[in-house]
């Protein structure tokens, strides 16, 4: 199995699923909004929990809880939507996913950086970057576009504008 190895300092977006720290990659990210109002898609996977207008474009919103076999995410004061553009089977594509909160951008060096334990670990590993270290906290760094296929994504797009 292929794995990406992280070579070069980057800036990571943090934020929060339960108790665990997650990042992704800053430059994946177009913005992060406060919570809106999601339109169910019928048929669409179950942890993707629809479609949202983001000036004028339908984006799908997938819910990590749910992806990664957790609760599903429940609206608070601080639950978010981080809006990417990932590259999904070759094709670029925008795809909001909710977290619990979002925390701060982080700069991680390699040398700061761990490839995932094979064993043991509650997630995927072929889902994980690494795991970065700062300020004595643990960061699961994700591999976004190894996380969602295409199809998924395209299913929640497809049928969000679908009528009857």
């Amino acid at each position: 199995m292929k794995k990406t190895e992280i070579e070069e300092t980057s800036q990571y977006l943090t934020f929060r699923l339960e108790d665990e720290i997650f990042a992704i990659k800053v430059a994946d990210v177009h913005e992060v909004l406060d919570w809106t109002s999601i339109t169910v898609v019928p048929r669409a996977p179950e942890f993707m929990r629809g479609v949202i207008n983001v000036r004028g474009s339908v984006v799908p919103v997938a819910d990590l809880r749910l992806k990664f076999g957790m609760t599903e995410t429940l609206k608070t004061i601080n639950t978010r939507v981080i809006v990417m553009e990932l590259e999904l089977d070759a094709e670029k594509t925008i795809l909001g996913v909710m977290a619990d909160a979002v925390q701060e951008v982080i700069e991680l060096e390699p040398g700061q950086i761990e490839k995932p334990p094979k064993v043991g670990s509650r997630w995927r590993t072929e889902f994980i970057l690494g795991i970065g270290k700062s300020n004595d906290k643990f960061i699961i760094i994700l591999d976004m576009e190894r996380i969602f296929s295409f199809s998924e994504v395209a299913l929640a797009e497809d049928t969000g504008g679908a009528t009857g």
